[in-house]
């Protein structure tokens, strides 16, 4: 295990070497790798904010609480594609989702108060 993780750590360190060779070096004829100039001139990709993390984990709550209960509906209507096993696993996991949304809230309103509380 320590083998492998101490070769990881020499690609890593020689990629570095190649990079700041590269960035010294602009003017020299040797053949760079297009794997280690690919990420130079591009952006750093944005990551989310926590906002939009948020808003897209409630949304895929409310997806899959939506989903149960059409599900649960078509099963009530008699629908021969919705089984009870389908309807079972459904409301199943929009009730998982749903309580693990609940306690992650729970959470942030403890953190919030435990930060608001905090002497200064």
């Amino acid at each position: 295990m320590s083998y492998s993780v101490n070769s990881v750590l020499s690609q890593i360190r020689s990629y570095q070497t190649q990079v700041s060779n590269l960035s010294v070096d602009a003017t020299a004829d040797a053949p760079v790798s297009p794997a280690l100039t690919a990420g130079l001139s591009e952006p750093a990709p944005q990551q989310p904010s926590f906002t939009e993390t948020l808003r897209g984990a409630l949304g895929a709550v409310n997806q899959s609480q939506h989903e149960s209960g059409q599900l649960a509906r078509a099963f009530e209507m008699g629908d021969p594609s919705a089984d009870l096993a389908k309807v079972m696993v459904a409301a199943q996991h929009s009730q998982i989702a749903f309580k693990a949304t609940v306690e992650i809230r729970n959470r942030l309103v403890q953190a919030y108060q435990d930060v608001m509380n905090m002497p200064l």
